[in-house]
């Protein structure tokens, strides 16, 4: 499971619906079914609070059983797209992307910060370079991503030592910064210098540019790039050849943002 720091949790919080919200979070990319005894092990739930959850939600219809295996449905896709129909964001960009990718010929996409994840709101691909597949929804570590130290490079000092504090920095590859301090080192570059080239930290043979998206009134609300393969693409190259349109495009996103963001 992914997130920030725990929310300070008032008189008006709603344990029973954090509760749900954890059972439909047990489920991922590798866990795509789990059986009772699995999603209690994941969400720290006993067996019989987890299976009235999983009940609970199978009568909404988010949540299918063949009696043994519990799995998500294609209902639960209507919680993301509400949120993302009501950002101005992912529907801004896109005609920027797509002007992106034909000039550069890589993919580009767009994500935003997520507690400790970056998450995919929009992307336009032109080949598979990744083990995995990137879709609008895809989450990644931040500390290993070029978007997510962008990301991480907007935040205020506070927000980014409480970051640093609570995440687990685990070696992705034989590349990843797995210290804080070089991790400190590498958000304070990119705040320098407004952009951010990672190397081989999340996937090998996988390098990326990014930039920063930021609102009318300077906060960094997105963060935009571009991705090449390393056997193609040297990482002076990205510099000299995709780092100027990716600048240029995301400027091109700020200018298109509407004058308030809806992005809390």
């Amino acid at each position: 499971m992914s997130g920030g720091g725990v929310a300070r949790r008032g008189p008006d919080f709603v344990q029973s619906l954090e509760r749900g919200l954890t059972v439909i979070r047990a489920f991922d990319h590798e866990h795509s079914e789990l059986t009772l005894s699995e999603v209690a092990a994941v969400t720290g739930l006993t067996r019989a609070v987890a299976r009235r959850f999983l009940l609970t939600l199978a009568s909404l219809g988010y949540v299918r059983s063949d009696g043994r295996f519990f799995s998500l449905t294609a209902k639960v896709l209507e919680l993301g797209y509400a949120y993302l129909s009501s950002l101005s964001l992912p529907e801004v960009a896109e005609p920027h992307l797509e002007a992106l990718v034909s000039e550069v010929n890589e993919s580009s996409s767009v994500s935003v910060l997520d507690g400790h994840d970056v998450v995919y709101v929009a992307r336009v691909p032109v080949s598979r370079i990744m083990t995995v597949s990137i879709s609008v929804g895809t989450r990644f570590p931040a500390y290993a991503t070029s978007m997510g130290r962008v990301l991480l490079a907007g935040l205020p000092e506070p927000d980014l030592s409480s970051y640093l504090s609570s995440v687990r920095l685990s070696p992705l590859t034989a590349r990843t910064v797995t210290s804080v301090t070089a991790l400190r080192g590498e958000v304070a570059k990119v705040r320098a210098q407004g952009w951010a080239l990672v190397n081989q930290e999340l996937e090998e043979g996988l390098r990326a540019l990014a930039a920063p998206i930021r609102d009318r009134t300077g906060k960094v609300v997105a963060a935009l790039n571009v991705s090449a393969h390393a056997s193609r693409t040297s990482l002076e190259s990205m510099r000299r050849d995709l780092l100027p349109p990716l600048l240029k495009a995301a400027a091109h996103v700020e200018a298109d943002l509407p004058s308030r963001t809806r992005r809390s």
